[in-house]
């Protein structure tokens, strides 16, 4: 049975708050870091493309709501021009310290606003959780292929 979408996401949310509790403590190996950084930064980009790819639209259709996703969208866009500056950071900490300010900022919108409206709109929150799950494998199965 499909997880419901709203609790795939928040997971990935809480996965992401490790990665980067774990990041924050890492010894100052900055190919450790770095390393975490890069887990960070592909997490968040699978994260962001099953949101834009299926939960938005799924929201949107539900809800009615495109102001509220376009906003979302612009604040993924931030976050995908922070994570494009990572591999070339002299300063990684800095750079993953922004990334998250803005994760959290994003987080915290969509826990009180967007999911809040998507549970009250009736949307088949276990069908879209479904479509995430089968994203999430093809893409891994296309990680494994390269």
């Amino acid at each position: 049975m499909a997880q419901d979408a709203i609790a795939l996401l928040e997971s990935d949310h809480q996965r992401l708050e490790n990665l980067v509790k774990e990041f924050k403590s890492a010894s100052g190996d900055r190919a450790a870091k770095l390393a975490l950084a890069q887990i960070i930064c592909a997490e968040l980009t699978l994260h962001t493309m099953v949101e834009e790819e299926i939960f938005y639209p799924a929201f949107a259709k539900a809800t009615g709501n495109e102001e509220m996703v376009e906003h979302a969208l612009k604040e993924h866009q931030h976050v995908k021009d922070l994570i494009a500056k990572v591999p070339e950071a002299e300063n990684l900490e800095g750079a993953i310290e922004a990334i998250w300010h803005h994760v959290q900022h994003h987080v915290e919108e969509e826990r009180r606003e967007m999911f809040a409206k998507a549970k009250a709109s009736g949307m088949e929150l276990a069908t879209v959780g479904g479509r995430i799950q089968v994203r999430r494998a093809e893409v891994a199965a296309a990680i494994q292929e390269a």
